[in-house]
């Protein structure tokens, strides 16, 4: 489509094209977002966060042996904006590092359902929970237990119930 000519037509683009970028921008807001990140081994405390609209998810841990995986997070909110979901896992399915500590935590929303898993479901292989004693699940928060964790982490589900303004 070209652009209209004449003075007139200037500013008419001048006008549809900032509201059509704040459309774009309101719409991309509302998908799902996926991103990669590596988890570092060494001992250091590191925290990865993705956010979309009101609500925001961070990934914070601490890792020892082998060398950099790559793992994904996920976040999304529901059509009808009651829900927010934060996913983060090892798409390999098994991480081989071992996790001293880990916590994700979900800001504008509280947690309604979070499970964490010791192997993520590739191929044929299933998902494999961590026992209920390995973690601990608050209104903000999934994190490892101390003294009951048994330092295996590959993926953390996390769903989230975002304010709902009553009329």
């Amino acid at each position: 489509m070209a652009a209209p000519s004449g003075r007139s037509g200037r500013g008419l683009w001048a006008a549809l094209v900032p509201a059509a970028l704040l459309c774009l921008a309101a719409r991309a807001a509302e998908e799902p977002s996926t991103a990669d990140f590596d988890v570092r081994p060494g001992g250091e405390v590191h925290s990865f966060s993705r956010s979309l609209g009101d609500y925001t998810c961070t990934f914070t841990y601490s890792a020892q042996g082998g060398t950099n995986e790559q793992w994904q997070m996920n976040v999304a909110v529901s059509e009808d904006n009651l829900l927010f979901s934060c996913s983060i896992w090892r798409p390999q399915g098994k991480s081989y590092l071992f996790f001293t500590q880990f916590k994700a935590e979900v800001k504008g929303a509280k947690i309604e359902h979070a499970m964490a898993y010791s192997q993520a479901a590739v191929g044929a292989q299933s998902d494999i929970p961590l026992k209920q004693e390995e973690f601990a699940i608050t209104e903000t928060t999934v994190s490892h237990r101390e003294g009951k964790f048994r330092f295996e982490l590959s993926k953390l589900m996390i769903v989230a119930k975002t304010p709902r303004d009553e009329l």
